[in-house]
């Protein structure tokens, strides 16, 4: 049970922080500079295109939904498992 628990909240962690980075990064700065060393032009200018980083950026918020989800659905868990009556 503890195993589950904990796994569960590793993954919405893990959703948190991937939907952070993937939300913010295509807009930073070091998107940018990352993306011009690049040696290949059309790569070069499809990756600083801004349908490119509104996709990853899309990306990121279906993370974020995905660990809202995934807590709701666990504090439902947990509020339903409190809430039985006890079997005598």
């Amino acid at each position: 049970m503890r195993a589950r628990l904990f796994t569960q909240i590793l993954f919405i962690l893990y959703c948190v922080e991937a939907g952070a980075l993937f939300v913010l990064a295509p807009w930073s700065g070091g998107w940018e500079r990352a993306v011009v060393q690049l040696p290949w032009l059309p790569m070069r200018d499809l990756l600083l295109s801004t349908l490119v980083r509104s996709t990853v950026t899309g990306f990121g918020f279906l993370h974020l939904v995905w660990a809202a989800h995934a807590l709701d659905l666990l504090f439902r868990r947990r509020k339903a498992r409190t809430t039985l009556p006890d079997a005598d």
